[in-house]
């Protein structure tokens, strides 16, 4: 039986990085993997295959809506979809490669195959046992579904069914105004499908920033989606060539109906913990399927971990990441850390959207005395320059004590602002220091300044 220090069950964003690093310690480690790739759903199906579409639809958008402003020709410009899903499938193929090519170069083992734990430190590969001194549990999780409905991945599809689509429907419906619905809705609405968004809540995106939440909607419905909030779909039924998606309003109750050529179901994800032997293994979980932790991810069980979509906490790759990290400098006798309130989340749609820390209505929730400073894009003129003045910075700082308590952004490049206000928020910054930090002109992270100044004396551009 082949032993290692650490065995990895889960090759995806947690798992490839919590291995790789356990390696870099000097710890042997193995990978448990059953893909013909590594990166998980993140890099095969999920986060960077649904990037390269939302890239490629946004610039078509801009060919065909602004190009013509700024001088630029844009006649004969088409899609050529099977292209489109070429590019895709080579962007994922490098990134995949990159992880094969890190596992290598750090020495780490991949056991392709399935993993389940079979005993203590012990975890069987179809008929081979390994050894191991630690194990993590790192499987991710999986698309969950509707009563009532029927995946196919050809025309009832989940997220990996909207990213091979032979063709660009017509017709698209989305259940679920989530982050992956509004992401993969929006890549087929600039490409020219008709999509209609049906959500439970009364609200997009739940959790976000009410404020933030309204303007992406009103932003989104622009761009051409239309939202029908507050109902419950019943059925997705076949009907004369088309899918028929009933519905009904959880006020009136009222029954309702749509067609669609395609239907994307996109109402969250699950733990994928299937025979992965927990139960026999007196591994403890939550009622939600969640494998349960304490605060340095260790299971019930002395020696297993678990890190990702399988605990609580957001379903995001980096903050799988940062737990795989911390679990493999924990095993190694280091001090690993998460700081959990400090995890930003992004939608990757135009405008992107982005936060971190607490929103408004958490802060009115606890009554915690704040204050908020906000500031347009409007005001910003590198945003104004290249057509993306939509949207706004808001930041929440301490009414006292000026220490940052959150921030939430709608508008260009919101992804990679928000790390700005992360590290501020890491170090217990106050709204002040980023205040009195100089930006360089002329960026979009001038507005992210002109936030904090409006939690003072007030912005100089607004």
């Amino acid at each position: 039986m082949a032993s290692y220090d650490v065995i990895v069950i889960g090759g995806g964003p947690g798992g490839y990085v919590c291995a790789i690093r356990a390696a870099q310690l000097g710890l042997s480690t193995a990978c448990v993997e059953g893909r013909e790739t590594l990166g998980g759903t993140c890099l095969n199906v999920g986060c960077i295959p649904s990037k390269a579409l939302l890239h490629s639809s946004h610039l078509y958008h801009e060919a065909t809506h602004n190009f013509s402003k700024m001088g630029l020709s844009t006649e004969g410009v088409s899609i050529d979809w099977q292209t489109m899903l070429a590019y895709k499938d080579s962007t994922i193929s490098a990134n995949t490669a990159g992880i094969e090519f890190l596992f290598k170069k750090n020495k780490v083992d991949w056991i392709k195959g399935w993993g389940r734990i079979v005993g203590p430190g012990e975890v069987k590969v179809g008929d081979a046992v390994h050894g191991a001194g630690s194990i993590v549990i790192a499987t991710g999780s999986d698309a969950a579904s509707l009563p009532g409905i029927t995946i196919d991945e050809k025309s009832v599809v989940t997220s990996t069914g909207a990213l091979e689509l032979e063709s660009i429907p017509d017709r698209m419906t989305v259940i679920g105004a989530g982050v992956i619905g509004l992401e993969l809705g929006s890549v087929y609405c600039r490409l020219g499908s008709k999509v209609n968004v049906l959500e439970y809540l009364d609200a997009i995106t739940p959790g976000m920033d009410g404020e933030v939440a309204k303007v992406l909607k009103r932003l989104l419905g622009r761009q051409g989606l239309k939202f029908q909030l507050g109902v419950e779909v019943q059925s997705v039924t076949a009907e004369d060539g088309a899918q028929k998606v009933s519905y009904r309003s959880r006020k009136s109750g009222r029954e309702q109906s749509c067609k669609a050529d395609v239907v994307l179901v996109a109402t969250g994800r699950r733990p994928y913990t299937v025979d992965l032997g927990l139960e026999d293994a007196g591994i403890a979980t939550s009622p939600g399927g969640q494998i349960v932790t304490d605060e340095k991810l260790r299971t019930n069980v002395p020696g297993i971990y678990a890190i990702g979509d399988v605990v609580a906490g957001p379903m995001l790759a980096h903050k799988a990441e940062d737990e795989g990290m911390a679990v493999a400098e924990n095993i190694a006798g280091r001090k690993g850390h998460v700081s959990h309130d400090i995890i930003p989340g992004v939608i990757y749609t135009h405008p992107e959207v982005a936060a971190v820390g607490r929103t408004e209505e958490q802060l009115k929730q606890d009554k915690r005395p704040y204050k908020v400073g906000k500031f347009p894009f409007l005001g910003n003129a590198r945003a104004k320059s290249i057509f993306a003045a939509d949207g706004f910075v808001k930041l929440l700082a301490d009414a006292a004590s000026d220490r940052i308590l959150g921030c939430h952004i709608i508008g260009p490049s919101a992804s990679d602002m928000i790390q700005e206000i992360s590290v501020a928020m890491e170090f217990g910054a106050a709204a002040e220091d980023i205040a009195l930090t100089c930006h360089a002109h002329p960026t979009y992270s001038e507005a992210v300044r002109e936030a904090a100044l409006a939690c003072g004396d007030g912005a100089i551009h607004a």
